[in-house]
């Protein structure tokens, strides 16, 4: 998702989902492979197994590597995070429960996965990319809200990137990422979620929809797209309003706004700490619109919190894309919060930490796969999933065609007791997957390239 206010900079933070069945037969269960012993500690954490992927780590025979980052013992992955900025130390807690299980289990066919933290907080991304540059074999379960700001420092180094998720313009759909499901650069990342807004659970919402956002270059660009998407889907934005970015002390106003204007759906492109107080001055006032986008960034239990009474009113939806929502249990969710209770006890398993983990597994399997270690046969061979579920994470995604969007999406309401999966009619498990192509008509910013930089897929070794 990209939709995150954060301090005085308007930045988007975009929520994945990533998809996963390995295309080759070791994961489909028709080769075996010689399973490597596992520690002890390993075997207390569930082996080398996760979901449908069958040994995603284990033991074997290595020799120094010819690629930056990989030596005979270890490979060295980057992990982007804005952690010294927002305090979030999700994808920090992810490499680390990720890569200690891996490596209890014998790490990538015997080399040790070496994670290495690059904290941009917030502005300081083109300086963490270069460093990566110099040192990294790839950057593997992280992400920056400013993303697109390094991106064509990370395509002169050709480095790789399994992201996590992917906020801005021109990263989204840039060359050399893998991202588990979508953004997509020409694709509206919703349709799901406000097909069945606006024209199942709140039809007479279809013509009265509202958009706040804060003020900046980026967000009037989404407010562009959400406009033009939703009247693709046959609904309407009658109202649109733009808040400071450096915030807003009184946010009645704008309820009033809303309230005079009956809006009866919202769109909220800011941070959840904001929308929970206009929610507040809206329950003021007595008014509840229909619905309220109020996006995955939204979703756990800080903003049921700050939104508090107000959510008895109000009604929060969130599209998840194809993850499946943590409050439904599955093997692989159970077993994501069984390796943090071993690893990191301390730490809380949220939906960034499934992102992440997606992602890990995407790299782990593709790298261990390649009868020598190297940048192109990493991204190769992850790029040749057609159905990626990450092992039982998400619904199928087609990694082969990383510009078509998926039809599949998870959908989960707040409520004063905490998140649920909404009555969205799932069709496939969790989800729901009939999902319509909306394509931007307007021209946005382009997806940074190889050739930007004068480079090809030729230069990657």
């Amino acid at each position: 998702m990209r939709r995150l206010l954060i301090g005085v900079v308007t930045v988007l933070a975009v929520l994945l989902a990533g998809c996963s069945t390995r295309s080759d037969s070791k994961n489909a269960g028709t080769e075996d492979k010689e399973p490597a012993k596992a520690s002890a500690s390993a075997a207390a954490a569930g082996g080398a197994d996760f979901g449908t992927l069958k040994d995603v780590c284990g033991k074997g025979e290595t020799k120094d590597g010819s690629t930056q980052g990989v030596t005979a013992k270890d490979i060295k992955t980057g992990v982007f995070t804005d952690v010294g900025f927002n305090k979030t130390p999700d994808f920090v807690d992810a490499a680390k429960v990720f890569t200690s299980w891996c490596n209890d289990n014998g790490g990538i066919n015997g080399r040790k996965l070496t994670p290495v933290t690059h904290d941009a907080k917030l502005l300081e991304v083109r300086q963490r990319m270069q460093q990566a540059c110099k040192e990294d074999f790839a950057l593997v379960g992280g992400a920056a809200a400013l993303d697109g700001l390094g991106v064509k420092d990370r395509l002169k180094c050709l480095l790789p990137n399994f992201a996590a998720q992917s906020s801005l313009p021109p990263a989204i759909g840039s060359d050399l990422q893998v991202v588990g499901s979508g953004p997509y650069a020409d694709y509206f990342q919703y349709a799901g979620l406000y097909k069945w807004l606006i024209d199942e659970k709140y039809p007479s919402s279809a013509k009265s929809v509202g958009i706040i956002s804060g003020d900046s270059p980026v967000t009037k660009m989404m407010t562009a797209q959400f406009k033009e998407s939703i009247a693709q889907l046959g609904g309407k934005v009658s109202y649109t309003e733009l808040y400071p970015a450096t915030g807003v002390s009184d946010w009645t106003p704008y309820a009033q706004s809303i309230k005079n204007k009956k809006v009866k759906g919202l769109v909220f492109l800011g941070d959840f700490s904001s929308l929970a107080k206009l929610e507040q001055s809206l329950t003021s006032l007595g008014y509840a619109p229909d619905w309220i986008d109020s996006n995955s960034n939204s979703y756990g239990d800080p903003f049921v919190k700050l939104a508090g009474s107000a959510l008895k009113t109000q009604h929060n939806y969130a599209e998840l894309f194809a993850t499946a929502p943590l409050e439904t249990s599955s093997p692989t969710t159970d077993k994501i919060k069984q390796l943090y209770a071993k690893y990191a006890p301390d730490a809380k398993v949220s939906y960034l930490s499934l992102r992440a983990f997606a992602s890990w597994l995407l790299f782990a399997t593709s790298a261990r796969d390649c009868a020598e270690l190297t940048r192109t046969c990493v991204h190769e061979n992850a790029t040749k999933n057609t159905g990626w579920t990450a092992g039982g994470i998400q619904a199928p995604f087609d990694l082969s065609k990383l510009q078509t969007p998926d039809t599949c999406y998870s959908i989960v309401e707040a409520t004063p007791e905490g998140w649920k999966p909404a009555d969205f009619k799932p069709d496939k498990g969790s989800y729901r997957c009939d999902a319509p192509a909306v394509k931007y008509r307007g021209k946005y910013v382009e997806p940074a390239t190889l050739a930007d930089v004068g480079k090809s897929m030729s230069d990657v070794k």
